[in-house]
């Protein structure tokens, strides 16, 4: 979200990584404040099909929004998840987690 300049973003992962011990551990202190902030469920169109996502999940290499359509259901990367316009109350804790990944 350009809404957020990079002295917010860093702060924001500062808060979340504050007493975090490497990579992984960072990646798990930006989740639980994904999972804590991030108002779900809400729609976004992926691929041009609108999906709802229900909830995020932390996996043993990112973080996934997990997204249903239906009976369907898929996993997506939050690094790659469209957010929606307006985004969703604790969006911008995914623009921290984009920020961080990008360091």
């Amino acid at each position: 979200m350009a809404s957020n300049g990079n002295a917010t973003l860093e702060a924001m992962v500062e808060e979340a990584t504050v007493d975090t011990d490497g990579y992984e551990d960072e990646r798990a202190g930006l989740f639980t404040m994904i999972e804590e902030h991030l108002a779900v469920p809400f729609t976004t169109t992926v691929l041009g099909v609108e999906v709802t996502v229900r909830k995020v999940e932390l996996t043993a290499d990112t973080i996934v929004a997990i997204c249903t359509r239906g009976h369907h259901r898929q996993r997506i990367d939050l690094l790659d998840l469209p957010i929606p316009t307006p985004p969703p109350d604790g969006a911008a804790w995914i623009d921290a987690y984009r920020h961080w990944a990008g360091r």
